[in-house]
Formats: C-alpha cells, structure tokens, sequence
C-alpha cells in the first residue's frame, strides 16, 4: 500500500511540475509534500491533522519534544500547536513524499457517536503522537488522492472517506488519544477554545483568568492542562504565534520589521529581533531575505 501512495504522489507532483513544495489539491485542507533533499527546520502551526509520509523522512519539533516519522507512518495533531518541521531523509533519486490532511472535527464526533463502546481518553499528554499508518487507514488515504482525478466528485465522496479516515483512527491502537479531537467536552477541546482566543487577537496581553474561564476551568488547571497538552506556557505559545504572524507578514511583504513587531503586539522592536533571532537563527531581515531568495539544488 505504501507503495500505492509513493506512485500517486508522484504522479500528481509529476504532473504539475515535480516541483518541490506544497502543493494545495482540490479537497479542502489537503496538502501534499514534495522535497528532493534534506530541508532546514521551518516553523508554522499544524491544526488538528493527520500527516502521512509515503517516502523519506520527517522530523516535528514541539518544545523540547521531538517527534521522527517515516514511510508508512503518520504525525495525529490534535490541537493547533506551533511547531518546528524539517525533512530529514530525502534526495533527487528518492524524494520525499507525504500529506497533510486537516482532520474534520464535526465528522470525528458524528462516527464517535455511533462507535459501541467508544473509545476511553487515554492519560494526558502532548497533543501529537507518532503511530504507523495501518492498510485500513493507508487504503483511504490512497482513495482519497485517487479522488484528485475527478475534482467533480469531491464533493460527493469526500464526506465518506473522511468518516472512513474517522473511523479507522478511532478503532486504531491510538483511539484514546484520537478520541480527545472529538470530545467537545475534553480537556483537549476547552484548551482548543482558549487557543482559539488567543490566535484570534494575538497582539492582546495574556489574560490567564479570561483563557481559563473559556476553557472552563481554575487558573491553575487549565495551566496545568495547557502545558501537558502544548509543552508551552499560555504565555510562550501567544509569543511563538506572534512571532509566526510577524514573519508571514514580513515575507508576504505587508509590513516591514518595525512594522510587523507592532501589528503582533510587541513594544519594543529590539525585544522583538532577540525574541525572532532565537526562534528562527537569524535577526528577521536577514531571515526574511534568506527565505525569500532562490533554493539551491539539492
């Protein structure tokens, strides 16, 4: 099956130029990957998905946290986490090749609903796990790029094939830890709504009583949740958003350093260079222009 997957990543990368890079499709939030070398680490925020590798190999930095997955295995995200990536096998001959599909919430909880028994949440931890894909699982997947042949169907099957996907993720070995996407009432979920807050006015000061009053709980449990589900304070996942945001709008060329510092809600525009150089290796203008000039070949 793995097999499958690499040919019909290769043929719809081939086919629109076998480029590397993302490439956007016609179902909604389904990315494919293409990369003919080794890649330096780039950051951005995974939102609840399922990220497939078909060939080569993949690293996921959260915090101290390394996440290393490779053919036939799979990355569950299943909060929006700001994250470090990087390919870490692949060349010309054998690039890599993977998927990223955003996961569809409301269709988790309608196939967990009519799952008997559904599956139990497992202990807290961080909100992504490594775990290998399985031919049920790899199968939908593969139906669903067989899919990108008839962009007209899409809106017919693609609802099944996510109750498919849905299905074998919450009947897999990781069901414990899938089912906490669906539970509107988790943990996983009120700490979901409070980073949702947060992303929505980045450039507003932490409020820890407002983000635990949407999540529901005392200040010190949603602390305490927050950190087991995100690795990160409330606090130093608002600044590395910030700092995400700032860097999209400098590269989309929206705003410059100064600029961009403000809009993300910092006051100072040196505080800022420090906090970005430590993210990102370099001070923003000499990152901002290193990402935009031309790659060279692997």
């Amino acid at each position: 099956m793995t097999q499958a997957l690499k040919e019909a990543l290769v043929r719809y990368t081939d086919a629109r130029g076998g480029a590397d890079g993302a490439y956007a499709t016609a179902v909604d939030g389904l990315y494919l990957m293409r990369a003919s070398g080794e890649a330096l680490p780039t950051a951005r925020v995974y939102r609840p998905a399922l990220c497939v590798v078909a060939q080569g190999a993949k690293q996921v930095l959260l915090g101290e946290a390394a996440f290393d997955y490779t053919e036939g295995q799979a990355l569950v995200v299943s909060v929006e986490l700001p994250v470090l990536g990087k390919v870490t096998r692949a060349s010309a001959q054998r690039p890599f090749l993977g998927l990223n599909l955003d996961l569809d919430v409301g269709i988790l909880r309608e196939v967990m609903a009519q799952l008997d028994p559904p599956p139990r949440p497992g202990p807290g931890r961080l909100g992504l796990f490594v775990g290998g894909l399985g031919e049920a699982l790899a199968d939908c997947v593969l139906r669903l790029l067989r899919l990108l042949d008839t962009p007209e169907a899409v809106p017919v099957l693609y609802p099944g094939l996510m109750r498919e996907i849905g299905y074998w993720l919450l009947a897999g070995p990781h069901a414990g830890e899938v089912c906490k996407i669906a539970l509107a009432s988790g943990p996983t979920q009120r700490i979901a709504e409070a980073i949702r807050l947060l992303r929505e006015d980045i450039a507003r000061p932490v409020r820890i009583g407002q983000l635990a009053a949407a999540a529901n709980m005392s200040p010190s449990s949603f602390h305490q949740h927050f950190k087991t589900l995100t690795s990160m304070t409330p606090l130093q996942y608002q600044k590395q958003l910030r700092l995400l945001e700032a860097r999209r709008l400098m590269l989309a060329g929206q705003a410059n350093v100064a600029a961009a510092a403000y809009r993300v809600g910092y006051e100072s525009a040196s505080q800022f260079s420090r906090e970005y150089a430590r993210m990102f290796g370099a001070p923003p203008r000499r990152d901002v222009a290193g990402a935009r000039a031309p790659a060279m070949p692997a």
